[in-house]
């Protein structure tokens, strides 16, 4: 699948992935400031932003997406970056193709499966989100204010609407439509909670290139077991706890989200 991509800057490559719900346009702001030391590409994942729509929404189909933008562009090694759906698509390729990253930094996920039992807010979450984006009536939608006063009948954040309704886009005639695949998204969810334990893979088999996770302080996708877990597969990896931040923590705290990415790239030393 050829996916949507905007460039910026010059140096080693850096692709930068979006979350659940997203799009490049979440990176833009970081990816802008980190193109002055780097090659930084902000892609669109499927059924997300500008990229094709397609029923199957799992994480090796999007692993084997980025292989092929990966490919297509000719990007050696590149270092990845992805905040929670983008960052385990980050780690499901790093997991098939260790050698071709150099560096991993994954923005508040744990690597591991998401079931009721382990994160039952976060899977409800998710959960309620999908169901009240689809039950707007597009057809009878006529701006976004309205949009917004329904989904705040079951979304009480003023910040989380305003960030899911940048998916409703205006058309000709003033006639809205989502830039999300929601059916798609809704049929595979239980796909999107699903993490590299599900991979057949051995404990000899550690990954042990430079790796960064990134958590928030007030965020519940991360917890301590899941710290485990991130030790189990990724050898040389380390944990760092943004204070203050929740799960939107480079949008929250955009200087020291960006002043942590740096020194793991150790951007300030080149």
């Amino acid at each position: 699948m050829e996916l949507y991509y905007r460039k910026l800057g010059k140096g080693k490559p850096l692709i930068l992935l979006h979350g659940l719900y997203g799009s490049s346009d979440n990176w833009y702001t970081a990816g802008k400031q980190l193109s002055t030391y780097r090659e930084v590409y902000l892609v669109d994942l499927r059924n997300h932003g500008r990229s094709p729509h397609h029923p199957v929404h799992t994480y090796p189909a999007l692993r084997d997406d980025l292989h092929e933008f990966i490919i297509q562009h000719n990007l050696f090694r590149p270092t990845l970056i992805g905040h929670s759906m983008g960052g385990r698509v980050a780690v499901f390729f790093a997991a098939l193709h260790p050698k071709l990253i150099e560096k991993l930094i994954v923005v508040d996920i744990s690597p591991c499966s998401y079931e009721a039992e382990n994160h039952p807010e976060e899977t409800l979450q998710h959960k309620e989100i999908i169901r009240a984006l689809q039950s707007i009536d597009i057809a009878e939608i006529s701006s976004r204010k309205a949009a917004d006063i329904h989904l705040s009948k079951s979304i009480p954040s003023f910040a989380v609407r305003q960030f899911l309704l940048k998916n409703l886009k205006a058309g000709k005639h003033k006639r809205f439509h989502w830039s999300l695949n929601l059916p798609a998204l809704e049929k595979n969810l239980p796909e999107i909670f699903l993490g590299i334990n599900t991979l057949h893979t051995s404990s000899d088999t550690q990954l042990d290139f430079p790796s960064l996770f990134i958590r928030g302080e007030l965020s519940g996708y991360i917890r301590e077991k899941d710290v485990a877990c991130i030790k189990q597969y990724f050898k040389n990896s380390a944990v760092v706890t943004i204070p203050g931040a929740t799960h939107w923590l480079p949008a929250e705290k955009p200087e020291l989200f960006l002043k942590t990415v740096m020194d793991f790239l150790d951007i300030e030393r080149e």
